[in-house]
């Protein structure tokens, strides 16, 4: 009697974990047993960009000058396909959207970003200003291949990256006088807050999401 039961145990586990295992790839379809660390490299470079950026942000305001230094100066922003990629979607409808398509965003916005930047730090007059961009560039580089990187590692395909060879101007940016550039500057440091914030909480999200799924492939290998 004892016997019938434990392998009645043993098969209703088996599909108890094989129904779990099966509604946990529809959510997340992951293809490496690392993606919770590719996750979490991405989450942790989001954090340290946010550092460089309070560290960069008001320096480079600054530099700007007068009204972008005011600490109430809040301009209306600017819209349209050139423009600076914007975070402020509706968090609701941000919540909304699957994994697959919250990533995509980020890298896109993210590659876009990164182009932006490097058009400006050429231009920037300051030595030491000018080199806290370049790290700053190269942190985000970083983060754009680690995004394309937790995209594969979910079984995502990764849009490509974001390169030209067209000067900054031919992506829509520096275009009008130089109040507009700099006002161009100002809300791409607003927007790399916002997009950093936001981020940081999707990576935390799918965190909590993958170690279940990796618990259910190593349980049904046992059996």
């Amino acid at each position: 009697m004892r016997l019938i039961t434990e392998g009645s145990q043993r098969v209703l586990c088996a599909m108890l974990v094989s129904l779990l295992h099966a509604v946990s790839i529809d959510a997340l379809n992951i293809t490496d047993p690392l993606a919770r660390t590719s996750i979490q490299k991405s989450y942790d470079l989001t954090k340290y960009l946010e550092h460089q950026l309070r560290s960069l942000a008001g320096p480079y305001l600054n530099y700007l000058g007068p009204p972008f230094n005011d600490p109430d100066f809040n301009p209306p922003r600017a819209v349209g396909p050139e423009t600076i990629p914007s975070a402020s979607v509706d968090l609701h409808m941000w919540r909304n959207l699957n994994d697959s398509l919250r990533l995509a965003e980020n890298h896109r916005a993210y590659s876009v970003l990164l182009c932006y930047l490097r058009s400006i730090d050429s231009e920037v007059a300051r030595t030491e200003l000018r080199r806290s961009l370049g790290r700053f560039c190269t942190s985000l580089q970083g983060l754009v291949v680690s995004i394309a990187g937790v995209m594969s590692s979910l079984g995502y395909n990764p849009p490509p990256e974001l390169v030209t060879s067209s000067s900054p101007s031919g992506l829509g940016f520096g275009k009008g006088n130089d109040f507009l550039r700099k006002m161009e500057d100002f809300w791409l440091l607003k927007e790399l807050q916002i997009w950093l914030w936001r981020s940081a909480k999707d990576f935390n999200r799918l965190k909590r999401k993958v170690p279940a799924v990796v618990s259910f492939r190593m349980e049904s290998r046992g059996f």
